[in-house]
């Protein structure tokens, strides 16, 4: 062992014998229980960023924890490989978008191995290689025979940078979530899956997700928003056809003055054959959303269709009105308006002179001040067989009832969250398995034809042709017919929604091996990023559903733990250019001045110019402030940095980067190497630990010690709280070196606590622990198949313990006791302490009352100032 702690030559060390023995590689072993830890699977980027090396150092922390509990753990990596980005770069750089992201892969798989994460590299996957997407454009037919799937011609959400289609749940405040462009609208032919209708599944499951952030259940609960109402049939007036609109307030249908429908609605679309004035508005309507994201859109823009549904219980007519704002609403195609009640109905009726009911709840006074000059002055009167006033509380018929007994309405449950809009206008994606003939009939790729594999393109004029979708030159023949093969692909949250249960068996040969599938789910630990709430996370879950429903898993959910990790945050600097826009500095270039708190109050460039601290804000390439891992790691070593990124903040909140902190860290292990070092080159440190010959100083260390364990395990398994973990086991071995020897017996309690510190340190630092445990243990068993540490429970028990010293009810002090001492002993104690000798002088003691190893009370008859 050498004096200094060398982590370059340590890792590299460690990591050859994990690569020679296979050492993460795992099977099915039934005689083990299981333990599957999973991160999110990366987007290959190019290189590691922050963020990477902390969600995944979270995953190995538990997965390297759970192995040491004596658990099969199966804990894999694999790549997201598919995507807009490799698309962009290879039009950008007249490359080949699969050359890019090949070339991505092995750096960031090299970035990952030196980071000694503990992956099963035999079970890698690729979501770009077509021995991974055939069988989910095999799943595709299978979910398009049970007509899980359908194409339409849609509005859709639609990103003019990216120029492709986003599901409802990529918009973000009227957004792209990729790149922030304000999204517009288009009306394209779209392939669906049925989402909706596993919506009320997908819902109450969530009562099961016990093991999830609440802020994820109920940001889901939110998404899914389901609404009970009446869909309830209005006749148009001189004609045939229906109108069913749907309301959760069925009870205010009396106060309604109007039916809105959106400007996308069959019926407008229906309308608009005939006539100009509402054909024009439609395309007035359709241009807005082109030029405005829908948040941002909100106006009253209504068009009167001139036409009428009869009210189903007064009989009078309400005309309908086409109205834009339903486009912003994005839940319902038509809605019952009452003004008197929605302040967007108010607003509409107010700029278009339609009429508002009178308020019939005087403590509606939102509205009161607003409405006088436009309320029907004349109360209508019902006609009904059994009351004229179902509002009535003596009437036992309320509306709904009547209304449903009538057969006017049927009950209905509503769903925000929509069908799944997965087809996309790009080329970097799996093809949809899909064609049709030159009827337009649609029929799935046979089985023996898959996969259809992604034509290579390897320059801009390549890509952009296919990006045109020209029929003629993507044919394919299917049983002997000519068919024109689909040429859109497949959203990529597609391959991240069912990538979990192929890590299962990456080499079986169908979608899914059951017995493997069986064995491993569902996750046990799921790490990932909160952002994916409403999106990943609600695919998966349904995807997982579907699965099941085709009988390839047997469970309800795909993942019983969830951990959202929190960003890593960093310093920003700025300045503006002529044009005003924000210059972003890297940090490397900027001189800074702090106040006395170490807080910045000025920042300049190494040449002089004055700069802007925008504060610690999110590492991104944007904003010049990410920090490269290689280049960390390479000076301070991978475990310096593991333990820094867990130790730093609680997992879940954000990390603020500060070098300051890496460089702590790296102090307290070269504080711990010092401290091993000396220990081993003792001329003997196999003396066997005897508690017996032990002295009061040596029993109470040895309590802390194992007291310890107790403490970092329920942190690391139960409370997730690594920080605090760490914190422990470095109080632990600040107390180790303040202690000084006296006697053998400290020798063997050295390195007992040495190969207990190191035991609890192997999950956060593995090379150091792995090879201080060779030196410590002198070879004596593999350091990957140790166990994690048990308590002894005799340490604990066989020392002083802390007890209150109370007088007549109220604490004076605490005091260190032999658990064994009796009442008698420790009164004798206390009659010597000079903060209670004050209290008791000359005082009568009535009464002694111990509560053994907890508190000792003077019961004292005069009152005790």
């Amino acid at each position: 062992m050498k004096k200094t702690y060398q982590p370059e030559e340590i890792e590299k060390y460690v990591q050859n014998i994990w690569n020679k023995n296979n050492t993460f590689k795992v099977t099915e072993n039934k005689e083990k229980e299981k333990y599957y830890c999973l991160a999110m699977l990366p987007y290959p980027s190019g290189n590691l960023h922050m963020g990477h090396v902390r969600n995944y150092t979270i995953s190995d922390v538990i997965a390297r924890y759970q192995r040491m509990l004596g658990k099969n753990v199966l804990h894999p990596m694999g790549w997201d490989a598919f995507g807009l980005p490799a698309e962009e770069t290879a039009i950008k750089n007249n490359i080949s978008p699969k050359l890019w992201t090949y070339k991505n892969i092995k750096k960031m798989k090299q970035q990952l191995q030196s980071l000694g994460f503990s992956y099963d590299w035999s079970r890698e996957i690729n979501t770009c290689e077509p021995n991974f997407y055939r069988w989910e454009q095999w799943f595709f037919t299978k979910l398009y025979k049970k007509k899980l799937v359908y194409k339409k011609i849609s509005f859709v959400n639609w990103c003019p940078a990216d120029k492709t289609v986003l599901a409802n749940e990529q918009v973000i405040n009227g957004c792209c979530w990729r790149c922030n462009t304000k999204i517009t609208l288009r009306n394209i032919p779209q392939w669906f899956i049925k989402t909706k209708k596993y919506a009320e599944e997908l819902l109450n499951n969530i009562e099961k997700l016990k093991y999830w952030p609440k802020k994820v259940r109920i940001m889901q609960k939110n998404w899914i928003g389901r609404s009970e109402g009446l869909d309830i049939t209005f006749n148009i007036v001189n004609s045939k056809k229906k109108l069913i609109v749907f309301t959760t307030k069925p009870d205010l249908i009396m106060e309604a003055t109007y039916i809105s429908i959106s400007p996308f609605h069959e019926f407008t679309q229906k309308l608009a054959k005939k006539n100009q004035e509402i054909k024009k508005f439609i395309k007035k309507s359709y241009e807005i959303m082109n030029s405005k994201s829908l948040i941002n859109s909100i106006q009253n823009l209504g068009k009167n269709t001139e036409r009428y549904v009869i009210h189903p219980l007064t009989k009078t007519l309400l005309p309908i009105w086409i109205n834009n704002y339903l486009l912003i609403d994005n839940i319902v195609n038509e809605t019952i308006s009452i003004p008197s009640h929605n302040k967007n109905d108010l607003s509409f009726a107010i700029q278009y002179k339609l009429k508002i009911k009178p308020i019939s709840n005087e403590s509606n006074y939102f509205f009161s001040k607003i409405i006088n000059h436009n309320t029907i002055k004349k109360k209508e009167l019902l006609n009904l067989e059994s009351s004229n006033n179902l509002k009535n509380k003596k009437n036992t018929l309320s509306i709904t009832d009547y209304l449903i007994k009538k057969r006017i309405a049927q009950k209905k449950i509503n769903y925000k969250l929509k069908d799944w809009t997965v087809s996309r206008q790009r080329y970097w994606g799996t093809p949809i398995p899909m064609a049709t003939n030159k009827k337009n009939e649609i029929i799935p790729i046979p089985d023996d034809q898959l996969p259809i594999v992604l034509p290579e393109k390897n320059t801009v004029q390549e890509i952009q042709n296919f990006l045109k979708k020209e029929k003629e030159s993507n044919q394919i023949n299917i049983n002997g017919q000519s068919f024109f093969q689909e040429t859109d692909t497949f959203d990529t949250f597609m391959e991240s929604s069912w990538y979990y249960v192929r890590y299962t068996d990456p080499n079986f040969n169908a979608m899914v091996n059951t017995k493997a599938a069986d064995y491993w789910l569902p996750i046990d630990q799921y790490v990932g990023g909160i952002e994916h709430a409403t999106m990943h996370l609600i695919y998966i879950r349904l995807y997982h559903k579907l699965l099941r429903d085709f009988g390839l898993v047997n469970n309800d959910e795909p993942i019983k733990k969830l951990l959202c990790q929190g960003m890593v945050l960093a310093d920003a600097f700025y300045f503006l250019t002529e044009k005003n826009q924000r210059h972003w500095v890297s940090p490397k270039s900027v001189q800074v001045k702090r106040d006395k708190h170490g807080k910045i109050i000025q920042a300049h460039t190494k040449n002089g110019k004055k700069i802007t601290y925008a504060g610690m804000i999110k590492m991104s390439k944007s904003k010049n402030n990410g920090i490269e891992p290689e280049l960390i790691i390479k000076k301070y070593g991978a475990d310096t940095v593991r333990l820094f990124i867990m130790f730093a903040a609680p997992v879940d909140a954000s990390l603020e980067w500060r070098e300051s902190g890496i460089k702590g860290i790296h102090r307290f292990l070269h504080k711990l190497w010092k401290l091993i070092y000396h220990h081993v080159k003792q001329e003997n440190t196999d003396i066997n630990l005897n508690p017996k010959l032990f002295t009061e100083k040596q029993k109470k260390i040895r309590c802390k010690l194992h007291k310890t364990i107790i403490k970092v395990s329920d942190d690391i398994n139960r409370r997730q709280t690594f920080n605090t973990a760490i914190a422990a086991i470095m109080e632990l071995v600040n107390n180790f070196i303040k202690k000084n020897k006296e006697n053998e017996q400290d020798t063997a309690l050295m390195q007992e606590a040495l190969t207990i510190i190191i035991k609890m340190l192997y999950p956060f630092t593995p090379h150091f622990s792995f090879f201080t445990w060779q030196i410590l243990k002198k070879n004596s068993n593999i350091p990957d198949e140790i166990l994690w540490p048990v308590p002894d429970k005799e340490a604990i028990l066989e020392t002083s313990n802390i007890i209150a010293i109370q007088i007549n009810g109220k604490t004076r002090c605490k005091i260190s006791i032999n658990i064994n001492c009796s009442k008698e002993q420790i009164f004798t104690l206390v009659k010597q302490n000079s903060l209670i000798l004050k209290f008791i002088k000359n005082k009568k003691i009535n009464k002694i009352i111990y509560i053994p190893r907890k508190i000792l009370n003077l019961v004292i008859s005069e009152n005790i100032k």
